[in-house]
C-alpha cells in the first residue's frame, strides 16, 4: 500500500515554443508485506518511502496534442539497511529521463491515445555496492470521454504497461548468471477518470500482470485524485 502525496507548480508564462515550465515533489508513504511460498515471510515495513522529485517539466499543449518532456530523479529517503527484513526505500538514487505524449483523434478531445516512456538511470546502492541495471518503461492508454451533465465528465479506456531491464545488475555479490537475469514486466487492464469539475478529478485503474520474467508478478489497483488550486 502506498499513499502518493504529489505538490505541482505550472508557471503561468510560456518558453521554448509555447511550452509552460512546472515542477513537482512526490512524498510517499508505504505499507508493505512480502512473502514467499517456499520460504515464508520475507520483508514488511511501513513508514517514508523514497521521495520523487521533478525539477525540470516542460510542456507543451496544442488542440490536438500534448508532449511532455521531463527531468526528475528518485532520492533514498526511504529507511534502508542491508539484510533488514522491514525496509521501504531503495538506497540508490535514480536518475529519470521521461516524457509523455496524448494525441486527440476528434476535435472536441473525447477519444485520446496517450503513451509515456521513462529511461531511469540507477546508482550504486549504499551499504552493498551493488549497482542496479537501468531500466526502461512504456505506459499507454486509449481512452473515451462521456458527458454527465454540466462539467462532470467521466473517462474509460484500456491502460497498460511495460518495463525492461536494459543492462546488467553488478556487485560483489552478484553472482553471473543474477548479472545476465535482466526482467521484464508487462500489464493490461482497465482504467477511468471522473471530472466532477474544472478543479477536481479521482481516477481508478486496474492492472493484471503476465509473462512476467525474473521478477514478482502479480495485480494493482490504483486510485488518484487531484485538486488544482
Amino acid at each position: 500500500m502506498m499513499d502518493m502525496n504529489t505538490l505541482a507548480w505550472v508557471s503561468k508564462k510560456k518558453i521554448l515554443g509555447g511550452a509552460k515550465f512546472s515542477m513537482t515533489a512526490t512524498i510517499p508513504i508505504a505499507k508493505n508485506s512480502l512473502t514467499s511460498d517456499v520460504t515464508g515471510p520475507v520483508s514488511g515495513g511501513g513508514g517514508l518511502a523514497d521521495s520523487y522529485y521533478q525539477p525540470f517539466i516542460l510542456g507543451w499543449n496544442e488542440s490536438r496534442f500534448a508532449i511532455r518532456a521531463v527531468y526528475g530523479f528518485l532520492a533514498p529517503t526511504g529507511r534502508f539497511q542491508n539484510g533488514a527484513n522491514d525496509n521501504v526505500g531503495s538506497g540508490y538514487w535514480t536518475h529519470a529521463f521521461s516524457s509523455g505524449q496524448t494525441f486527440y483523434l476528434t476535435k472536441n478531445k473525447a477519444t485520446s491515445i496517450s503513451a509515456f516512456q521513462m529511461y531511469e538511470v540507477h546508482t550504486t546502492q549504499k551499504s552493498t555496492s551493488i549497482h542496479p541495471g537501468d531500466t526502461l518503461d512504456l505506459d499507454y492508454s486509449v481512452m473515451h470521454s462521456f458527458s454527465l451533465g454540466g462539467e462532470k465528465r467521466v473517462q474509460l479506456g484500456l491502460v497498460g504497461y511495460n518495463a525492461r531491464q536494459t543492462t546488467d545488475k553488478t556487485g560483489p555479490t552478484i553472482t553471473p548468471a543474477q548479472s545476465k537475469a535482466h526482467y521484464k514486466v508487462n500489464a493490461l487492464g482497465v482504467g477511468s477518470n471522473l471530472s466532477l469539475s474544472a478543479k477536481i478529478n479521482v481516477g481508478f485503474k486496474y492492472f493484471q500482470e503476465f509473462a512476467n520474467r525474473s521478477t514478482f508478478q502479480g495485480h494493482s489497483i490504483q486510485f488518484s485524485g487531484s485538486i488544482k488550486f
